[in-house]
């Protein structure tokens, strides 16, 4: 162990900061009786010194280390009382991570001498074990922030006007031949020209990617040979995930955002502050857990040795607490300011808006965020939904946020699939869901609208399976959601086909027709658009490999859909008609002008009648802008006959020009008189060179 001065510091700044000269290092513990500052080597083998902080402020230990400078190595020991009937873990003998360290060196090695109780011991984790863990410990690291952004800014994509894509930094590209070999699979990749090129001649304007916090690979999922490959099991909430660097260092994540901002392209980040790795009781003591249990957890009232798990990960974050709401705050604004991120999306988010009374829209989470002058000006998605009491939210988060739609995902499979009485809710959907959304002031980008995500089917998958097949898994095929609303269309998976392949190819048209035809924000699961498959498993939160990985030979494969779905978004850009802020609704009366009119295959308004016939698959949709004369007529017909169609008898149109039809193609004129043959499963939209509505 070498000598090493330590100075008392300051408590203000939380982490390991680096002021030129020295490194500054403060960490919260409400409960701890001492707290070691353990240096390691450039191995991180090797603990070179151990220092015991100083000072304590405010229930923040600190202290002050000169001659320490960015790529030092480091991690913590605390000392407290063991006793986990009063909620209290503490166990020197376990080196812990810096909770806002801004960078992590090494991999977790799993053993049971990461557990601070005697594995196997029949007093279970109320025993202590007394074993050394670092070694097999990731190091934190004294990072430097320096980076040249340059004019960087980010392109404050409207919601309404965002094309969502959601993606994965490895499995994006660690197949694309086309992006420099060494930079597979990194966020070098997803910078990469080749890649880049693709986003944007898709014509999508925002990446949304799946956690790139540090996170580790479960243990039970080790000892089967998997990883987690999605990474919901974060041990860090500022440090970038190691795994993706090419070159390391976090200047290779500030590229590639800059490098995105550049072409124009938005980047938000999937985030879980709703728990952590280290699992329930019987977890292992990495960071939070031996640092404060108390305060970093939410424990039972009754029996403090028990985790309260409202997300079905053992745990559950006590952002309730001031020091806690402080980190996750903490972490929020360090992605913005100093990573320039432009968004999040919240994983399990009604777990974050919990009080102890339930949840609750102003609570002391999303109170914080609404007034904060820099989170208030990014995106805000929610996952509305967790497994605690009460904890299906959707529609209920305050104005400012928007939320993931399982309930349009739902409905418009269904639709497709030709599910009886499905029709209004179905209009209810395309509406942009103004039913749980047209309240308090909120607009239609409310609405995060989704046909497949991570979590799930891919496209193909949604029309190729009837089940899951999880069997890779290693779980017995018991994982995964159950109900799916998908369709195989006579023949389980992969077929030569050509009938079977020719309408699963139809029915990918309608479902992505329609999401991109919808009010809302549209939200596209990379790979889509080229035909992805994960050969029906739709839980491969664990497959880090082809399952999951884009093969980028579909897309030459797949050029003709690929197509398709570039004129899909291109319609959508050109129409503002589908990008509309507020709800719009038809006014009764004679003194206005309908904004929107449902019709029946006759062209007049639906009825009531018409509307609750459960065998009713097809329906018409008249969208138009009073002020400008515009209007669009979009048809979709879910029965499996085709279905003889009027134009709507309240547009004055002569002419209509077929700007997309997911069965025939486009391009066709017809006059205002015309039937329209809609054919079966499809979708067909109009558009006129002159429109003028009839009150």
């Amino acid at each position: 162990m070498q000598r090493i001065e330590i100075l008392p510091g300051h408590h203000h700044t939380l982490g390991a900061s680096w002021d030129g000269g020295g490194v500054n290092f403060a960490l919260f513990s409400a409960d701890a009786e001492r707290v070691e500052l353990c240096l390691f080597d450039d191995s991180g083998r090797h603990e070179r010194a151990r220092l015991t902080l100083p000072e304590c402020t405010d229930q923040v230990w600190h202290g002050y280390v000169p001659d320490c400078r960015p790529g030092d190595r480091y991690g913590y020991r605390v000392h407290g009382p063991y006793d986990p009937h009063q909620g209290l873990r503490f166990n020197p003998n376990k080196l812990l991570v810096d909770p806002y360290a801004k960078q992590i060196d090494g991999e977790l090695k799993w053993s049971d001498a990461h557990l601070a109780y005697r594995s196997g011991s029949g007093k279970q984790d109320l025993s202590f074990d007394r074993r050394d863990n670092a070694r097999s410990m990731p190091k934190c690291v004294v990072a430097d922030p320096a980076f040249t952004w340059g004019d960087d800014r980010s392109p404050k994509i409207h919601l309404s006007d965002s094309i969502m894509y959601e993606a994965h930094v490895r499995g994006f590209s660690i197949r694309h031949e086309a992006v420099a070999e060494e930079s597979r699979g990194t966020y070098a990749g997803l910078a990469d020209p080749a890649s880049i090129e693709h986003l944007k001649a898709l014509g999508i304007t925002t990446v949304e990617l799946l956690p790139i916090h540090h996170f580790v690979d479960d243990r039970f999922l080790v000892d089967k040979g998997l990883r987690n490959y999605w990474g919901y099991s974060t041990l860090n909430f500022f440090a970038p995930e190691q795994r993706y660097f090419s070159t390391g260092g976090l200047s290779e994540v500030k590229t590639m955002v800059r490098k995105l901002h550049d072409a124009g392209l938005e980047v938000i980040l999937d985030v879980v502050y709703n728990h952590t790795c280290e699992g329930d009781h019987r977890g292992p003591s990495l960071s939070f857990r031996g640092i404060d249990n108390r305060s970093y957890y939410r424990l039972l009232d009754d029996n403090p040795r028990y985790y309260i798990n409202d997300t079905g990960c053992g745990n559950t974050l006590n952002v309730g607490h001031p020091r806690v709401l402080q980190m996750v705050m903490d972490s929020l604004r360090y992605w913005v300011t100093d990573m320039h991120i432009d968004g999040f999306r919240f994983d399990l988010a009604s777990t974050l808006a919990r009080e102890p009374h339930g949840f609750d829209n102003r609570g002391s989470f999303l109170s914080a965020v609404r007034q904060d002058p820099v989170l208030s000006t990014v995106k805000l998605i929610a996952e509305p939904w967790d497994i605690g009491p009460g904890g299906y939210q959707l529609g209920a988060f305050p104005p400012g946020w928007s939320e993931w739609n399982d309930k349009y995902r739902d409905s418009v499979r269904r639709f497709w699939r030709s599910d009886e009485g499905i029709l209004p809710e179905l209009a209810r959907r395309v509406h942009g869901s103004s039913d749980l959304f047209d309240h308090n002031g909120r607009g239609a980008w409310s609405s995060v609208n989704l046909i497949t995500t991570h979590d799930g089917f891919t496209l193909m998958d949604t029309v190729s399976y009837q089940d899951k097949h999880n069997e890779a898994n290693g779980e017995d095929n018991n994982d995964g959601h159950g109900a799916n609303y998908t369709d195989n269309y006579g023949i389980e998976g992969a077929t030569d086909d050509t009938a079977v392949n020719a309408f699963r190819d139809q029915q990918r048209r309608n479902l992505l027709a329609t999401l991109f035809l919808s009010q809302g924000v549209p939200l596209l699961l990379s790979g889509d658009e080229m035909g992805r498959t994960q050969n029906g498993n739709n839980n491969a939160y664990c497959q880090d490999n082809e399952i999951n990985w884009l093969d980028w030979s579909l897309k030459q494969d797949q050029a003709e859909f690929f197509a398709f779905v570039q004129s899909l978004i291109a319609l959508r850009k050109a129409q503002p008609l589908l990008r509309q802020r507020r709800f719009v609704h038809a006014r009764a009366g004679s003194e206005g002008v309908p904004e929107i009119q449902w019709t029946n295959p006759e062209g007049n308004a639906m009825t009531e009648d018409q509307w609750n016939e459960s065998f009713a698959r097809c329906v018409g949709l008249l969208l138009a802008d009073p002020a400008s004369g515009d209007c669009l007529y979009i048809i979709f017909n879910g029965s499996r006959e085709n279905v003889e169609c009027l134009f709507p008898v309240c547009a004055e149109v002569e002419q209509w020009h077929c700007e997309l039809n997911t069965s025939i193609g486009s391009g066709k004129l017809l006059n205002g008189t015309d039937k329209i043959v809609v054919t079966a499963s499809s979708v067909a939209v109009f558009k006129p060179a002159i429109c003028q509505i009839n009150d």
